[in-house]
């Protein structure tokens, strides 16, 4: 089967659903990533469980174009979470058969945060959607040891890792943890590359993973060693957000040029 590449949203941050659907089939993806809340207070999302003219344009893009809807941003779990203001949300992401919800895990609680976290995984079962857990090293859920601890304890079959080549390297995590994941525990793997060493204070890290990201195989990330261990035929997000060369370049050159990046790299293998 061949492997699904997925459009993230912070690589053409900007352009509608709709807009980003269409580039995508010209540009050659398989799918989209799209963020339906915002990741930070005011930060830009398309809330298609508010909006049911853009929602129905949504679904006219994805008949037309031929390409789906494959993960949905973003649900965050820190200590004002409530499910039920999400349950839009995962009724919006069954509507366009999406198949999984990235999860950011942001509570200093970890009993909470676990049940929390369960609680979840239940109530996007029945919409098809897995609850992708991301590890980054600014939240409490810094590495990928502490997200597959986290997924083991809940024993959710729709609980699973969500990895992402820039916060593994950032994080300091290693190729040992990454190869004692369990094959299920992992839906799909977002690529991008960077300087290596990275920043190491919160603040840059936080500011170049949303605004400066490298085209893999120009950064120091060890991203064959990487992708060998994972599975082949693992989805990937192509996740390379670059202001300054979206702005030069134009979002459609933008995404040709990761898409290009990422497949010459892992299919080089």
């Amino acid at each position: 089967m061949p492997r699904i590449y997925s459009l993230s949203h912070l690589t053409t941050e900007g352009l509608t659903p709709p807009q980003m659907i269409a580039l995508a089939a010209q540009v050659g993806y398989d799918a989209v990533g799209l963020r339906l809340l915002p990741t930070t207070p005011g930060g830009m999302a398309f809330p298609l469980m508010d909006e049911a003219a853009l929602l129905r344009d949504t679904q006219t893009a994805i008949a037309e174009n031929g390409v789906g809807v494959f993960d949905l941003e973003l649900v965050r779990l820190d200590d004002a979470f409530e499910l039920e203001r999400y349950l839009p949300f995962l009724e919006v992401g069954g509507t366009l058969g999406a198949r999984a919800v990235l999860v950011a895990g942001d509570d200093a609680d970890r009993s909470r945060l676990i049940d929390n976290y369960a609680a979840l995984c239940e109530a996007a079962r029945p919409f098809g959607l897995s609850a992708d857990l991301e590890f980054m090293p600014w939240t409490t859920v810094s590495g990928l040891i502490h997200a597959s601890d986290i997924v083991a304890k809940v024993a959710q079959p729709n609980a699973t890792v969500l990895f992402d080549a820039l916060h593994f390297d950032r994080s300091r995590s290693r190729l040992e943890d990454l190869d004692a994941l369990p094959r299920h525990w992992l839906n799909y793997a977002q690529i991008c590359d960077g300087p290596v060493p990275g920043p190491t204070a919160h603040a840059e890290m936080i500011r170049a993973a949303r605004e400066e990201r490298w085209l893999p195989g120009e950064g120091g990330i060890d991203l064959g060693a990487i992708w060998r261990r994972l599975p082949e035929d693992l989805p990937v997000s192509v996740e390379v957000p670059d202001k300054r060369r979206i702005a030069a370049l134009g979002a459609k050159r933008w995404a040709s040029d990761a898409l290009a990046a990422s497949r010459g790299l892992i299919e080089g293998l």
